[in-house]
């Protein structure tokens, strides 16, 4: 198991509170690691960098498309999109390389999954990645 699927599992799912994660190469446009079991498609990976490369407030507005369901926006700036799709959603964070994704279902506090996902994020930030 690579380092950076450590950090996922540990740093993330470990708060129990992030149903699934992973990281997405932005230059590439390509997956990096994923936890056990999440399926991120191309298309998906494209919905979510040009999320960012959007206007944040366009990117708000329209929502997101992601995993087959459509979500509503929740905040959307240079960082970090939250989406949410009922008692499911998707946090977002943009370091300098990589996306960083993490979603959470019903049960789980939306309060934690963000707080762990934009923590790893600083953190990648800080290393440079």
């Amino acid at each position: 198991m690579s380092h950076l699927q450590n950090l996922l599992l540990d740093t993330l799912l470990g708060t129990k509170h992030v149903d699934s994660a992973a990281l997405i190469k932005i230059q590439e446009r390509s997956l990096c690691v994923a936890s056990p079991g999440f399926n991120v498609m191309p298309s998906d990976v494209r919905t979510l960098v040009n999320g960012f490369a959007k206007n944040p407030l366009q990117t708000r507005r329209e929502g997101l498309y992601f995993k087959e369901k459509d979500y509503r926006c929740v905040r959307a700036d240079e960082y970090s999109l939250y989406a949410k799709n009922e008692n499911t959603g998707v946090v977002v964070v943009k370091t300098n390389l990589y996306l960083l994704v993490a979603t959470y279902t019903e049960g789980m506090y939306p309060s934690v999954c963000v707080e762990a996902t934009e923590s790893l994020g600083d953190y990648l930030r800080k290393k440079g990645s």
